[in-house]
């Protein structure tokens, strides 16, 4: 299995962790949590899992675009895309700056939720792009319906800039630079 390419540890809920996705070795894990029923906004709900393996195998021929799979404490528990939004998603409906990097995030199902967990996950998304020095700026574009990621994107610092039409339906279009992720964790940006 390919090496984490970003670690961090939290407090409480111990070490996670990110790995490139293996578009065949995953297949089967990512196609139980893209049909799942909670991953509805994933827009997977009928993918078999060639059609899962193929769109992972696009994503990572891409340029513009990668997945990774999270690990919590070793053991396989979200996936992040991101992405280029000068090139991918939201380009007809955002004027990508330098230092702008798309992502998407989802949770693994599980039967025993552990209170705080997602907002770890997507604080490692966040410190993961940020500990890339280029990137000065998360966008992301979750469906208007989606009430459970505004809240956590609002949690890290996002802020909508607007409601946009995308080929998935309509989306929030938001934004969080470095400085408002700071702020949001209670840390000084200077």
């Amino acid at each position: 299995m390919t090496a984490p390419v970003f670690t961090r540890t939290h407090a409480s809920l111990g070490e996670f962790a990110l790995r490139p996705v293996d578009p065949a070795g995953d297949a089967e894990l990512l196609h139980g949590w893209v049909t799942h029923p909670k991953a509805v906004y994933w827009m997977m709900q009928d993918a078999d899992l060639a059609a899962v393996q193929a769109e992972f195998a696009r994503i990572d021929a891409d340029p513009y675009h990668d997945a990774f799979i999270g690990l919590h404490n070793g053991v396989p528990a979200f996936l992040m895309e991101r992405y280029d939004p000068a090139h991918r998603e939201v380009t007809e409906v955002h004027e990508a700056a330098p230092g702008d990097i798309g992502m998407h995030f989802l949770t693994a199902p599980t039967d025993t939720p552990v209170h705080g967990f997602t907002l770890a996950v997507i604080t490692t998304v966040m410190d993961a792009l940020f500990a890339e020095p280029g990137n000065r700026r998360v966008v992301v574009e979750p469906a208007t319906g989606n009430t459970a990621v505004h809240a956590l994107n609002k949690a890290v610092g996002f802020e909508i800039e607007r409601t946009v039409t995308l080929p998935k339906g309509e989306a929030y279009l938001s934004t969080c630079t470095r400085d408002q992720y700071l702020a949001a964790r209670g840390e000084d940006p200077c």
